[in-house]
């Protein structure tokens, strides 16, 4: 009885650990938790680790190595700035990174705002990122702090600076959750890639800019509008105190702490309204079936396609392509490419004009695995091909969908390199070669697609090729990518032998030698890939269903 009666008491004076301390244990479990699920997931971690303290030692070295260098201001202040817009975006396209990005979890709890803010912002704290951003932020405020008031506004700025790109991106995260769980929210993330390879040209292109005399000083007006604004401005207060302007550092570093204040603000209100507000993903969805199925007939996209299993085959590559996530990656990332890298070459001065080109190879690459794109759904093709008619046909419709955008496409980008680099006498050369190399890639990928098959996970946004088959779209991928340059040999050959020959004024020949040379090339893959097609559907069948 007596154990009874003073087992409430106990309970009753145990200490109740706070909620901050509970939600960092989370965290920890979390992080522990998902290492033990996999091996690869393990390695991955310790790799990013490994690469994570590498690049801090490089960061806080460079920039002590920049110490009093009269750019130091200016890069240490925009590569703050950089970071915490990469600390923005980031919860746009990697939503899954990080389980606690996500507050809807915790909507059921009997928490309330503030103290829920303040443990998800502790936190948020323990990470890689966050640590990476330290060492930042220190370098950055150690390569430009001279003397005891710079001293003074480091040890406040460096701990700013990364509480605002923390509540930076815990606030765009609450703000957007229900968008980013959504589907639109997965083709959002799907479209980092496209993110990455923009910003590698972008950065390249930068790069060489400033890799030139003088380069550096085009940077200044940059600086003078990121020196205000958060949390750069945080570092900028050091760079002005060094300079004996304390003024301006404590109005940078009031600057900071306000938008501080206005960021956790941000982020309370949406975990509030996320709380409180029912999700109106789905309001209106039954009263607007109706009007969806009175619009579900014939659509314009019907109208100007022709009729028959063309026309049909076409429109449904077409709907892949703006409804399916992963196919509209593709198509978002090559149209990009296929644009950027010749104009970016252009630009530099370094260019020519057969860099427009790239586009034809980049679109082309759409045409192989074209069976794998269908995934598990390609058993309903599968039961119309029944002849090696129906596959021809089958393929013959595919391509034509690739070119309706494709073609006008790979146009476009060779008319704007050629305005760029202002040589329009070769203008029709390169349209040539660009519709040559366009159907030399129709052509190899319709083979590839019948020869190499593979499966495309739907189950993960950043796998591409099922376990198992990695060899098979390397071959399939590489192969074409080799191929397609032979086959335009002919007139890759003709077009050195006219200039060699000093034949400008047959240049234009090229282009209708070309565009019929590339269309020769299209038919002759088709009927070559049609009767592998016919012939092995269950094997396609089988390997596009895989994984």
């Amino acid at each position: 009885m007596s154990a009874v009666t003073t087992t409430p008491a106990t309970a009753a004076t145990s200490p109740v650990p706070s909620l901050t301390s509970v939600f960092v244990r989370l965290k920890l479990s979390l992080l522990r938790n998902g290492l033990r699920q996999s091996g690869g997931r393990t390695a991955a971690y310790i790799v990013s680790i490994v690469f994570g303290v590498v690049l801090a030692a490089g960061t806080v070295l460079s920039f002590v190595l920049l110490r009093g260098s009269a750019d130091a201001g200016t890069i240490a202040v925009l590569m703050t700035g950089v970071t915490a817009l990469s600390w923005a975006v980031m919860p746009l396209f990697v939503p899954g990174g990080d389980e606690t990005l996500d507050p809807s979890r915790l909507v059921m709890l009997p928490l309330r705002p503030r103290p829920l803010i303040r443990a998800l912002f502790v936190a948020s704290l323990v990470g890689v990122g966050p640590v990476l951003t330290l060492f930042l932020a220190f370098g950055a405020a150690l390569s430009v702090a001279h003397g005891a008031a710079a001293t003074v506004a480091a040890v406040v700025a460096v701990p700013l600076t990364v509480a605002v790109c923390v509540a930076l991106s815990r606030a765009v995260a609450a703000a957007n959750i229900r968008l980013l769980t959504s589907r639109k929210g997965r083709d959002l993330a799907l479209l980092s890639g496209l993110v990455i390879a923009v910003g590698i040209q972008v950065v390249n292109f930068g790069a060489q800019r400033l890799s030139r005399p003088g380069g550096l000083t085009a940077l200044e007006p940059a600086e003078a509008v990121v020196d205000w604004l958060p949390p750069a401005a945080a570092i900028g207060a050091v760079d002005a105190a060094s300079r004996g302007d304390h003024v301006t550092a404590a109005a940078r570093l009031l600057l900071t702490a306000g938008v501080l204040m206005v960021l956790v603000y941000w982020w309370r209100r949406s975990l509030e309204r996320l709380m409180v507000e029912p999700d109106g993903s789905t309001i209106g969805a039954a009263s607007d079936a109706g009007g969806r199925e009175k619009s579900s007939g014939t659509g314009w996209l019907a109208r100007v396609l022709p009729d028959g299993r063309d026309g049909a085959v076409m429109e449904r590559s077409l709907r892949y392509m703006w409804r399916d996530p992963k196919t509209k990656a593709s198509w978002v990332t090559s149209l990009a490419l296929g644009l950027i890298v010749p104009l970016f070459n252009a630009l530099q001065g370094t260019g020519s004009i057969y860099w427009a080109c790239f586009a034809s190879g980049m679109l082309g690459m759409l045409m192989y695995n074209q069976f794998g794109q269908d995934t598990s759904a390609f058993w309903m093709v599968a039961q119309t091909l029944s002849t090696t008619a129906d596959a021809y046909a089958e393929l013959r419709a595919r391509a034509l969908a690739l070119l309706a955008v494709t073609l006008p496409y790979a146009t476009l980008v060779t008319v704007l390199t050629t305005a760029v680099l202002g040589d329009w006498s070769r203008l029709a050369e390169a349209l040539g070669l660009a519709f040559a190399l366009l159907g030399a890639m129709l052509a190899t990928g319709a083979v590839a697609s019948a020869f190499f098959p593979y499966s495309i996970p739907q189950d993960s946004g950043y796998k591409n090729v099922a376990p198992g088959q990695a060899g098979l779209a390397w071959i399939s991928i590489l192969g074409g990518m080799l191929t397609a340059p032979l086959l335009c040999a002919p007139l890759i050959g003709g077009t050195v032998y006219l200039h060699l020959s000093d034949q400008q004024s047959q240049l234009w020949l090229l282009f209708p030698a070309g565009t019929l040379y590339g269309a020769l090339l299209v038919w002759a893959g088709l009927k070559l890939a049609a009767p592998r097609t016919a012939g092995r559907l269950p094997e396609i069948l089988a390997a596009v269903s895989k994984g």
